[in-house]
């Protein structure tokens, strides 16, 4: 332990004065001065034109408080290095706002608490949209998934199939914890594979979510209707250039 004792104490200055940095968000893309300025309008405008989420407060902002996160699991992984092993912390999180929505992240790092803060930020810039329908009539809300879905993440594979409304998710409990963040509230699933591997039966439950958007059923067969990007649309808006606020110089 004796080495490497002057670098201990880098990260120690960080944290001061992070929750004001929190409350003023600078974005730093072109999406998330839009969102800022209230030009788009929902988290639905964003996926009609797929486009990617590079700042985790674009979700936040859309879904604010609705968005509950769970830590699914915290594993050890270790690296062999010259002097012994290297041990690391992988958090897998699941972020959902129990209708409609849900996100998956995965981040390792040398401290637990540390790992946790990355993944919840990976889970909410990897929120997708889920799709929800009808087991038979179509009456009150949506409540299981539309048609049969299947995902797969190294030997897992997880098949999830429409319910009638009260048979509740009949699932394992890794699963349920994802279909219920996700805001479906009957399901039967079919599973296979190393269900033991959790990090895998969440990825592909998380896939099979993400894969019923990608469906195209006879009610959305519509004819499609061609509009501008939100970039295109607001280019005027974009090409203006932004005036953060102006630093303090660094006195050496």
């Amino acid at each position: 332990r004796g080495r490497g004792r002057g670098r201990g104490d880098r990260g120690r200055g960080r944290g001061r004065g992070r929750k004001d940095e929190e409350e003023k968000w600078v974005p730093c893309t072109k999406l998330g001065r839009l969102v800022q300025q209230g030009k788009i309008k929902s988290l639905e405008q964003i996926y009609l034109f797929s486009m990617p989420v590079k700042e985790y407060q674009i979700v936040e902002y859309f879904l604010g408080s609705a968005l509950k996160d769970e830590v699914m699991k915290i594993m050890p992984v270790q690296k062999q290095t010259r002097a012994g092993q290297r041990t690391r912390f992988k958090a897998f999180v699941v972020v959902g706002d129990h209708n409609g929505h849900v996100g998956l992240g995965v981040k390792c790092a040398k401290e637990v608490a540390t790992a946790i803060r990355g993944a919840i930020i990976a889970a909410k810039m990897g929120v997708v949209p889920v799709r929800r329908g009808y087991w038979g009539n179509k009456i009150g809300k949506v409540h299981t998934v539309p048609t049969k879905s299947t995902g797969k993440c190294g030997s897992v594979s997880i098949r999830l199939v429409p319910a009638p409304r009260g048979a509740g998710i009949v699932a394992a409990r890794v699963p349920k914890k994802v279909l219920q963040m996700a805001g479906i509230e009957d399901c039967y699933t079919s599973s296979r594979g190393n269900r033991k591997t959790l990090g895998n039966f969440v990825k592909a439950t998380f896939n099979a979510l993400a894969h019923t958007y990608g469906f195209l059923t006879p009610d959305l067969w519509r004819e499609t209707k061609y509009t501008k990007t939100p970039l295109q649309e607001f280019t005027d808006f974009l090409a203006k250039p932004t005036y953060g606020e102006p630093k303090e110089a660094v006195a050496y």
